[in-house]
């Protein structure tokens, strides 16, 4: 009934699904409160649009708890039931008023006031949604966290209108050896920070393989699978480096790109109609299985990702880790473990698996164990307080602006997969290139007209190729914005050869979490030149 989306660019990307059931939401008349800089797609189907100051996330978050807390519109049964540390939770936050938050994100505190109580007003059936991408400022751990303790002081964990617990199909695995334990781990690159980092860590790629006096190890080998990291990785001076350090670079993709430039071994993939990948076991409503199959043969020297590794695995001696003959007898081996197989998937292409359901809430009162050391929500964290960390999310001023320049914003765009389809012919017929979105009185102030050529330039003077303004009153005057992909330097990427601008090359400065190693890229700032001045 109540959906709450910070900086969410749904409707700007294209999980469809997601993107579906949104557009059933807002048809049903739900409330949808969007808290972005810019007047987004999600925004215009919003009752409410919070145009806050990028950066000032967690004290809107911290102001919207101290309002349902004071106001007493918490679910009284389900804090006290299931979680732990409300009282800590509430000194914390008791000077966190909609007064204290106002000049820190410039939303007004009538407006935090109304809507927590709107967001109070349909709980359970609230959802504070977490969001994708949300590495942003260097707090995203306490940030994120800040999102899921207003989530329980709605009642909204395990209730219906909240968040289910998702049904997820289990096939068993293709039975092989155990896995080899790897004689070293991320861990021993960066052995004292990070302490609750549970994944690899993207920040630390670079890092550890640039031969250092303090680390006693590095990489010396890269496999790098459909991801052009010329265009991805920040800080791409580093990248760089890191890449002239490397005994061997191999790029998997299917087109040319900046970092098949780059590599000692390109080898080509077939595109999704071409081939055979692993059953999709996503989580949901329903456990199912979804299989894609080729619709043609591979052409020219194009081979699958399966056979890529099956062929590496015999000439390391590792085939008792392949132990079929190609991938149809790989698929019909899982499928057949649970009583179907690949010929009733080509047929069917989704099934869904009754049998493994379970029930997508709990319970009123029902006794509930949640995945914490506790068992219980958290509110105030142990944990983090044992590692030195703020048991309860505190907000920390972010640098801002210097005078004359905006902060660098990026996105997505529904029509492109990021950078990886910009020189498909039919879809650069739809969008050929990025435009920046200046706020009509900072486009007046720099003398820049809507549809012009402009260049950007970063705080450490990295500058664009570049890229048409996009004038507009949807977006703040202290940000620009900008859609993720374009600017290609690689001149075989022929429709979108610098086409727009690369926002990666302007993100020189990274703000990490301490807490798990996120990398926070958006503390950067730009300023415009004039195309004119470029040329």
């Amino acid at each position: 009934k109540c959906l709450v989306l910070i900086g969410s660019h749904l409707g700007e990307n294209m999980h469809n699904t997601q993107v579906q059931e949104f557009a059933d939401l807002v048809g049903n008349g739900a409330t949808v409160i969007t808290v972005d800089p810019r007047y987004s797609v999600a925004a215009s189907k919003s009752k409410y649009w919070l145009p806050i100051r990028p950066a000032t996330d967690l004290a809107l978050l911290l102001a919207w708890i101290n309002v349902i807390i004071e106001e007493n519109l918490y679910d009284k049964e389900y804090v006290e039931k299931y979680t732990l540390g409300f009282d800590e939770l509430k000194k914390s936050v008791q000077h966190n008023t909609p007064e204290w938050a106002y000049p820190i994100t410039t939303i007004e505190p009538g407006v935090i006031r109304e809507t927590a109580r709107e967001m109070a007003r349909h709980r359970p059936a609230t959802l504070v949604h977490p969001g994708r991408h949300v590495t942003w400022y260097g707090d995203d751990t306490q940030r994120v966290r800040a999102g899921a303790i207003l989530n329980a002081l709605l009642g909204s964990w395990g209730r219906r209108g909240g968040f289910y617990y998702p049904n997820k199909a289990e096939v068993p695995a293709h039975p092989i050896p155990p896995y080899p334990k790897p004689k070293k781990t991320w861990r021993d690159a960066f052995p004292e920070v990070y302490p609750l980092a549970n994944l690899v860590l993207a920040n630390g790629i670079c890092d550890a393989t640039i031969p250092s006096v303090t680390r006693n190890c590095n990489f010396k080998g890269w496999i790098v699978y459909g991801t052009n990291l010329m265009l991805t990785l920040p800080e791409p001076k580093k990248t760089i480096e890191a890449i002239q350090n490397l005994d061997l670079l191999v790029a998997i993709d299917i087109m040319p790109a900046e970092i098949t430039g780059w590599a000692d071994v390109v080898l080509p993939e077939c595109s999704y109609l071409e081939r055979y990948d692993d059953l999709r076991l996503l989580p949901g409503r329903v456990p199912s299985i979804a299989l894609r199959a080729p619709a043609f043969e591979p052409r020219f020297n194009s081979k699958p990702a399966w056979w890529m590794a099956k062929e590496l695995g015999h000439r390391l001696g590792l085939d008792a880790y392949f132990p079929w003959k190609n991938f149809e007898e790989y698929l019909d081996g899982r499928l057949q473990r649970i009583g179907s197989s690949l010929e009733e998937m080509k047929k069917k292409g989704v099934l869904v698996l009754e049998d493994q359901k379970h029930p997508l809430y709990f319970e009123d009162g029902a006794e509930v164990v949640f995945d914490t050391p506790s068992g219980k929500i958290e509110l105030a964290s142990e944990t983090l307080a044992s590692y030195g960390f703020d048991a309860v999310p505190k907000y920390t001023p972010h640098e801002e602006p210097p005078e004359g320049y905006y902060r660098l914003l990026y996105g997505r765009a529904p029509t492109h997969t990021f950078g990886r389809t910009t020189n498909n012919p039919i879809l650069a017929e739809t969008m050929l290139e990025n435009e920046v979105w200046i706020n009509s009185t900072v486009a007046k102030m720099n003398g820049i007209r809507n549809g012009e050529y402009v260049v950007l330039v970063n705080q450490d003077g990295a500058r664009s190729n570049k890229i048409k303004a996009k004038v507009t009153e949807r977006i703040r005057h202290d940000c620009i914005y900008m859609v993720h992909g374009f600017g290609h330097t690689d001149r075989r990427m022929r429709k979108t050869y610098l086409r727009g601008a690369d926002d990666t090359g302007l993100i020189t400065r990274v703000k990490v979490d301490p807490i798990m190693g996120g990398t926070g890229m958006r503390g950067n700032f730009v300023t415009f030149e004039s195309e004119m001045r470029e040329a």
